[in-house]
This record gives structure tokens, C-alpha cells and sequence, in this order.
């Protein structure tokens, strides 16, 4: 009995000697990998924070890519330590993901369309956006999806296949936008209520003087006419100017009795 536990104790020194460093040097890189995945994210998080010419948006998703390629050379490195024929398990993962891609094609799209619009920038974080007549302030753009809140408060959220393929409208970015507003008139003081008008918009602040402002006639539709009205204003003051002309017009035409 003594013999065979001999004979056990000297195959496991054997083993020890021939792979414990192996094993030892597998489990320190392990160690330092699993370590080297927390450090590196957050070094790449406070880099790109402080670097002007980095997109802070970017910033998170750079930091993820950082940590899973981190742990993939970790892993590759490790498993080659311990005599593990890596590059059959790098095929065996190459064909599983294609598998998984090719399942997940929806998602893969939205992840694509997402890198798109974090590297093109239609928008940012806070800008005032329409997607194919989806309205709403941008609270988050990730992989995934867009995050909205509409002008009413409601969530909204978009596919990022459907944001990149869509038409987007960008009201934060126009420096200039024009007001249009109709204007029902009658028509015997059609000339009066041009006159009214355009007196009207010259005394809005906001309204800018290039281009011209101007009030044309729409439609007649007797006894009415319908005055068109165009005005210019910055982007920021948009909303703001077209809801007060819109009332200051229409208590100018009750003012001097030229209401339809």
C-alpha cells in the first residue's frame, strides 16, 4: 500500500514539475488580465474626458471595447499557457459568432447604425430633433437604440437602424428658421390688412431684417382672403416668436376690424 502511495505521490511531483509553472504562470496572467480590465476602461474614461478633440459621447463606448478586448487577449494568452490549442477555439468562436450574427441581424444592424451615428453626429445630447415625424429632445444614443423625450414628456425610444435610415431634422443646429403662419382676412380690406401686417412683424425684435419679411395673399375664397406671413428668426427663438406672432397678429386684425 505504502508503494502505491509512493508511486502516486511521485507521478503528482512529476505533473507539479513539468506544468506548475505553466499553471502558476496561467493564474498570474489570469490575475493581472482580470485587474488590467478595470484599470484600462476607467484610464480610457478620465483620457477622453479631458481630451478636447474626444467626443464625450464616444467616451463610454470606447471604454467598453477597451475592457472585453482586455479580457479577450487575456484569455487567448492564458489558454495558450496552459497548452490549449487556441487556434482551434478561435475558429470554434469565429463560427459561433457568425452564427449568432446571423440570428441576431436585427440587433447587429442596430449596433452598426449606432457606430454610424456616434462617428457621423446628425446629433448630439440635447438637441431638438424630428425622425421622420418622431419630435423630441435626445436624452441618450447608445448601440442600441436613440433615447428621446418628447416636447409632451413621453419616453421615446428608436431603433438606431430606424434613426440612421429615417430623415432627420436637426432644429438645435439652424442658426435661422422661418415662421409661416396664415392669416384669414376680409377681403374688401385686403390692402389694409397687408399694410397691418407687415407694420406688425417690423415691431417683433426677434424677426430679423435679412431676409425681408413678407405678407403675400394664399388663397381668396370670397368674402375672405388668406394672408400668407414669413418671417426669419435665430433657431433658439423659433417657438418662442411664432406663438407670439401668431397672437399679436390676430389681435391687430380684431384691432382694426379686418377679420374675416
Amino acid at each position: 500500500m505504502a508503494e502505491k502511495w509512493d508511486a502516486a505521490l511521485a507521478v503528482m511531483v512529476g505533473l507539479l514539475t513539468q506544468y506548475g509553472f505553466d499553471v502558476l504562470g496561467a493564474l498570474v496572467i489570469a490575475v493581472l488580465g482580470w485587474l488590467a480590465s478595470k484599470w484600462v476602461p476607467a484610464l480610457v474614461g478620465r483620457y477622453g474626458k479631458r481630451a478636447p478633440h474626444v467626443d464625450r459621447t464616444l467616451v463610454p463606448l470606447l471604454a467598453s471595447v477597451a475592457r472585453i478586448a482586455v479580457l479577450g487577449v487575456t484569455t487567448v494568452i492564458v489558454l495558450d499557457k496552459l497548452g490549449v490549442d487556441t487556434k482551434s477555439i478561435l475558429a470554434v468562436l469565429g463560427a459561433f459568432g457568425l452564427a449568432i450574427g446571423l440570428a441576431l441581424k436585427d440587433t447587429v444592424s442596430d449596433v452598426a447604425s449606432g457606430i454610424v451615428l456616434l462617428v457621423l453626429r446628425p446629433f448630439d445630447v440635447g438637441d431638438d430633433i424630428d425622425v421622420d415625424g418622431t419630435l423630441g429632445v435626445v436624452d441618450a444614443i447608445d448601440l442600441f437604440q436613440v433615447k428621446l423625450t418628447s416636447h409632451d414628456g413621453v419616453p421615446i425610444f428608436l431603433p438606431n437602424t430606424k434613426v440612421r435610415a429615417g430623415k432627420i431634422q436637426n432644429f438645435t443646429r439652424a442658426e435661422r428658421r422661418c415662421v409661416e403662419l396664415t392669416v384669414p382676412v376680409s377681403a374688401r380690406d385686403m390692402g389694409k390688412a397687408i399694410a397691418a401686417l407687415e407694420d406688425e412683424i417690423t415691431r417683433e425684435p426677434r424677426v430679423l431684417a435679412e431676409p425681408a419679411p413678407l405678407v403675400k395673399v394664399a388663397a381668396i375664397a370670397p368674402p375672405s382672403v388668406q394672408l400668407v406671413v414669413r418671417a426669419w428668426t435665430s433657431g433658439a427663438d423659433f417657438t418662442a416668436t411664432r406663438l407670439d406672432l401668431m397672437r399679436r397678429l390676430k389681435e391687430r386684425i380684431d384691432a382694426d376690424g379686418l377679420s374675416a
